[in-house]
């Protein structure tokens, strides 16, 4: 137990020099992309050129996976102080909301389901 702890929190530690990174690249370079998001992009470059290798973050994310409903509570209790652009877009952006679930399930899925044939005949995943 404690070991798995240590080991999902070094996980932790790693994912945060490259978020860190990407927020510090994009205020030096002045990007238009917040740098959460240039963060993961270093990430997924860094582990597609094996600088990074799957296995020394593959458990903080799945815990991270795991727990992604906890994050999104704050800003779901953050948007009742804006009742009054509920009032005037609520349904528009209700019908948003559900539409882009959708895709991303469907997307998701479907990425899921190719990596699994693909793994299963035997090819690389990464």
């Amino acid at each position: 137990m404690v070991l798995k702890t240590i080991t999902i929190l070094s996980q932790l530690a790693l994912i945060h020099v490259f978020y860190f990174a990407g927020v510090g690249l994009a205020h030096i370079l002045s990007l238009p992309v917040p740098g959460s998001i240039v963060g993961l992009v270093l990430l997924l470059l860094s582990l597609f050129a094996g600088i990074v290798k799957l296995e020394w973050i593959e458990k903080a994310g799945g815990w991270l996976l795991a727990e992604l409903l906890l994050f999104f509570v704050p800003s779901a209790v953050g948007i009742l102080n804006y009742k009054e652009i509920l009032n005037w877009q609520g349904l528009e952006t209700v019908l948003l909301i559900l539409i882009s679930t959708f895709i991303v399930m469907a997307a998701t899925g479907f990425t899921a389901e190719k990596l699994y044939r693909r793994k299963r005949k035997g090819g690389h995943t990464s």
